[in-house]
């Protein structure tokens, strides 16, 4: 079968080459997928750079998430028959995948494929930093960074779920415009304010914001504490434009707590968790409350330049690739 892999480290697309490989199989606990189409994710890139925290062995094939009809299922597997389509963690930019059963989920029928793959990582992160970590209340307001990216885009969505007011922040019309077809209540272009934190403040009538969700960091980072309202959860949801130093003593002054997310190391601790975020969210996109923001599809032969695309900032919303 056909499968993306990395043999080196280096720019994904420099490194990424199309092998023939064999298929996989359904070991004990674990089902195969036919796969529909794939789903893919900032951590990719990091993987391919080998700069991410969990490295896998040499060769791999990147992928964040998977959908796709069951084609075997190993044993002591129950819930989950042949012919089936689920989606999973993980798995494979290939034409099939070999998948943990603990983390594949049935696909409702009136959730499309390409729409089902999106939900995994970027939608249970942001469930898991907005309900578990930041108790997010109705009322409150939600600074989003990076709003028209992958986790940006579903932050602005289950913000608006949860009856918060929500502030998008994004670069450029095309990234502007998407952020408010996603129904964000305010949109600022960051390249076009002489002074973010000055719009926050006009916007919330100076008092700041109640949540920060933050997955760029860098200099952006340093901007959105000086958003923060008395008693304000800043969520740190990654740092693409480089890892920010703390000022503590802001963090004392105004109130707020820097709060981590990771929601990867927080499923080996409550496993359970995924499939509760996972039938959430599948209600939320049955109900049209959650429809995930999609970069243009690509084509399995542009697997490599998927990925890069996503590393040099050219996509928005989630990147998949169709099988």
């Amino acid at each position: 079968m056909r499968s993306w892999q990395v043999h080196e480290l280096g720019d994904p697309i420099d490194r990424l080459v199309l092998d023939e490989v064999e298929a996989p199989e359904a070991g004990p606990g674990r089902v195969v997928l036919d796969l529909e189409a794939v789903g893919l994710a900032f951590p990719n890139v990091l993987q391919c750079r080998g700069e991410y925290q969990v490295k896998p062995p040499l060769p791999f094939s990147p992928a964040a998430e998977v959908v796709g009809r069951v084609s075997a299922v190993g044993d002591g597997v129950e819930g989950l028959e042949v012919g089936q389509r689920v989606v999973s963690l993980g798995g494979a930019l290939a034409d099939q995948a070999a998948v943990g059963a603990a983390s594949a989920f049935a696909v409702p029928d009136g959730v499309a494929p390409e729409k089902a793959v999106a939900l995994p990582t970027n939608y249970c992160t942001t469930w898991y930093a907005l309900h578990d970590r930041a108790q997010l209340q109705p009322g409150e307001t939600l600074l989003v960074t990076g709003a028209s990216g992958g986790t940006g885009s579903a932050a602005i969505q289950l913000g608006l779920a949860a009856g918060a007011r929500v502030i998008a922040v994004a670069g450029g019309p095309e990234k502007v415009a998407a952020c408010e077809a996603l129904g964000a209540d305010e949109v600022i272009d960051h390249r076009e304010v002489d002074d973010l934190v000055e719009r926050v403040r006009e916007l919330t009538g100076g008092s700041g914001v109640d949540v920060a969700y933050d997955p760029v960091g860098g200099d952006v980072f340093q901007q959105v504490r000086r958003c923060m309202a008395w008693n304000g959860r800043l969520l740190v949801i990654g740092f693409v434009a480089g890892i920010p130093e703390i000022a503590t003593n802001h963090v004392l002054l105004k109130n707020y707590s820097v709060v981590g997310v990771h929601w990867g190391a927080s499923l080996a601790r409550d496993p359970a968790s995924l499939g509760r975020q996972m039938g959430e969210l599948f209600t939320l996109a049955e109900t049209g409350a959650v429809d995930p923001l999609l970069h243009p599809v690509y084509g399995f032969d542009q697997g490599a330049r998927a990925i890069q695309d996503i590393a040099d900032r050219k996509v928005v919303g989630k990147v998949v690739v169709s099988v």
